[in-house]
């Protein structure tokens, strides 16, 4: 039976691909001697042929950087592997279509019988690319088939496509050969080998080939050793010939329906963009544009949304009967939920401007000004794009790791994704800031605020870049990295990406968090309004006793109860159990309660304000910012948010860990518990330790 292997990137499609072909007639094992999922399953080709379809780990490149990709190493390089397979199907992600077809060079130059596929060209059709699939296919001399596999359009295709594949006159697209003549002939000669990139990839990965016997492996150093088989510098022109290669092959097959700025005119805003003075001061330039507008454009829509739901909990505890459904509604929901939707203003001016910076082509510029600072650090370039993806959110940014070879550089870009400021922070910072720092112009045009929460984002991406260093001394390792990348033309943006992005990401924030908040919200409302023994039935009675020698108005009387009341909650209990580990930040049990439950997420923290400041209280006084505003310090009798407490509030969200997603994601891309907690532990201390001292020193 002929064994058909579903090679690609990862998230290219392949499994939807798999599922089509195989329908229910597929299983799931594991890889000889490693606990990585193997995925068979068998179709039928349209001449009744029996065929058995492998879908192999996703992987970047020939060169495996974990287990997974090792896998498809070891099958795909060694043809004695019971796995290896009679022909490959190589899927790529058409709307990231250059970086795709570098695996796939790889893949042909094996010289396995190949049929690439073009998935997703449904997103190809809306970015403003167009791909001749036949002029494509004649280029590289392989059965190109456009695809949407998520549909299971093509699928029919692509069958009638295996059913006659057969391997034409190989034509290697690297030349491996030319680089390393003597070494290569060497190697083919002693191991029987036909193909020149095999034997270029037995002295290239030797060292992690399964396949070679102890003695082989020595061989092989041998050979490297004696005609100066140099690894690193061939890697480098391997990468660098095969784009070239992929240059020549699309050139005519893809053409962009979009502005694109003259060849000249790009070179010379290059010399701009990326220059070493000049081009750090444009990018700061561009931070701070989009700093300052997440305050001005929002503040609007923001206190529209902030105002609406305050309106709205107020008009419901007024018509509905007065229950603990009533209360759980217009105390716990409401006001939760209320604490996120206020922040979809901010969120979409962010993911805006960064959809921009994309679209133009100028992200691609920073990724290559930043790669100087990130090598001295122990990065390099590559990780400029998980760190950037970071302020979206950490989780897809520390799977973009996948992409960098250097296992030691890939391991610390995982560790410090988390201090880049993500959007669940976004709510926390700007209403602290909105408390503590003034609204006020500087120079008539610079707002305060928008200085203040640029500020917050530099400071957690240098300490990201502060810790990487410290890695980079305690991770030893003599492997060596390089960055190459093509630097695209500019061209103009596609507004409708541009707004398909910002509401994509506005409604991702909103209903994941919403999911998170929406269970948090009724469980701590249920904490705090009840409690035990009867101190919540007796609160008037007990507040009586203890303020008799006071006079009081009745609206102070009703504000001592509600307060003891929640003191006497579950949540105040626990909220005053940690009080003595956070009062020397500044903080009371309120705030207290609101750090745990943002250890499901960040965002957490504004919605479960929301609904402490809202319990018991009269929900007609105002929005939540204002009621925050008004809370009293009970020790200085001053407000409770002030500077002190705020900058220490600020400086803890941004060094903190507070995600428990992120924890599982890098536990799963580490591979163990180890590395997510010394990341839990450092990142705990250092939020604790700058929060600690920010709040004596203004104090």
């Amino acid at each position: 039976m002929r064994k058909i292997a579903l090679v690609g990137n990862p998230n290219s499609g392949k499994s939807s691909l798999f599922n089509h072909l195989t329908g229910l007639n597929q299983k799931i094992g594991n890889f000889p001697g490693v606990t990585v999922d193997k995925k068979t399953g068998y179709t039928h080709l349209p001449n009744g042929e029996k065929v058995e379809i492998i879908d192999l780990p996703g992987t970047y490149s020939i060169y495996p950087n974990s287990t997974d990709e090792k896998i498809v190493f070891d099958i795909l390089a060694n043809k004695s592997n019971k796995l290896h397979p009679d022909a490959v199907v190589v899927i790529v992600d058409a709307s990231n279509f250059k970086r795709n077809l570098l695996l796939f060079t790889q893949i042909h130059d094996l010289n396995i019988p190949a049929i690439l596929v073009l998935n997703m060209m449904d997103i190809v059709e809306k970015t403003g690319l167009s791909i001749d699939s036949e002029k494509l296919s004649n280029e590289l001399g392989v059965p190109v088939l456009p695809m949407k596999a998520r549909k299971g359009k093509g699928i029919d295709l692509l069958k009638q496509t295996l059913t006659d594949i057969q391997l034409d006159e190989y034509q290697p697209i690297f030349d491996a050969a030319a680089h390393a003549p003597e070494a290569i002939k060497e190697v083919k000669a002693t191991f029987t080998i036909k193909e020149d990139y095999l034997a270029y990839q037995l002295l290239q990965q030797f060292n992690i080939n399964t396949s070679l016997a102890e003695n082989e492996k020595n061989i092989l150093q041998q050979i490297a050793d004696k005609h100066n088989f140099s690894r690193d510098d061939l890697r480098r022109k391997e990468t660098l010939e095969r784009y070239s290669s992929i240059n020549h092959f699309i050139n005519g097959a893809v053409k962009e329906t979009f502005t694109v700025l003259p060849k000249k005119v790009t070179e010379k805003l290059d010399r701009i963009f990326t220059h070493r003075i000049w081009g750090y001061a444009i990018f700061l330039a561009i931070l701070f544009l989009i700093f300052q507008s997440i305050f001005a454009w929002a503040t609007v829509p923001m206190d529209f949304i902030d105002l609406t739901f305050s309106e709205l909990s107020a008009f419901l505890s007024e018509v509905l009967p007065d229950s603990a459904l009533t209360r759980l509604l217009t105390e716990g929901l409401i006001p939760g939920i209320g604490g996120i939707v206020i922040f979809i203003p901010q969120i979409a001016i962010l993911f805006a401007f960064i959809a921009i910076l994309e679209e133009t082509g100028y992200m691609s510029r920073v990724v290559f000004l930043m790669d100087k600072i990130m090598r001295k650090v122990g990065l390099n370039g590559k990780s400029v794009v998980p760190l950037i993806s970071g302020v979206a959110c950490a989780i897809p940014a520390i799977m973009a790791t996948r992409t960098i070879e250097n296992w030691k550089e890939r391991l610390i870009t995982i560790f410090v994704t988390p201090f880049m400021s993500c959007s669940a922070r976004l709510p926390v910072y700007t209403i602290l800031i909105a408390l503590v720092i003034p609204d006020k112009l500087v120079f008539g045009i610079i707002n305060m605020q928008g200085i203040a929460l640029m500020g917050l984002y530099l400071l957690g991406f240098f300490m990201a870049i502060g810790s990487a260093g410290i890695m980079k001394l305690l991770l030893k390792t003599k492997e060596r990295s390089f960055l190459i990348m093509e630097l695209p033309t500019y061209k103009s943006p596609r507004w409708k990406n541009v707004g398909l992005t910002m509401f994509e990401k506005s409604k991702t924030f909103v209903f994941e968090a919403g999911k998170i908040i929406l269970a948090i919200s009724v469980i701590l409302w249920v904490l705090a309004s009840y409690g035990p023994g009867d101190h919540i039935e007796n609160a008037q009675v007990e507040v009586a006793e203890l303020v008799k020698d006071q006079r009081l108005t009745a609206e102070e009387f009703e504000n001592k109860v509600q307060a003891y009341k929640l003191e006497k909650s579950y949540a105040g209990i626990f909220g005053k159990a940690i009080e003595p580990v956070i009062t020397p930040l500044g903080y009371d049990w309120k705030i207290g309660i609101a750090l745990i439950t943002s250890f499901a997420a960040r965002e957490v923290f504004v919605s479960t304000m929301a609904t402490i400041y809202s319990i018991g209280d009269d929900v007609e006084e105002g929005t939540i910012k204002s009621r925050m505003r008004s809370e009293i310090n009970q020790e200085t009798g001053g407000p409770r948010y002030n500077l002190p407490t705020g900058v220490s509030l600020l400086l803890f969200y941004v060094f903190a860990m507070q995600c428990m997603s992120t924890l599982a994601v890098v536990y799963r891309e580490t591979k163990g518990w180890k590395w997510p907690a010394i990341q839990f532990t450092y990142m705990t201390i250092i939020a604790y330790l700058s929060a600690l001292i920010a709040y004596n020193v203004l104090s």
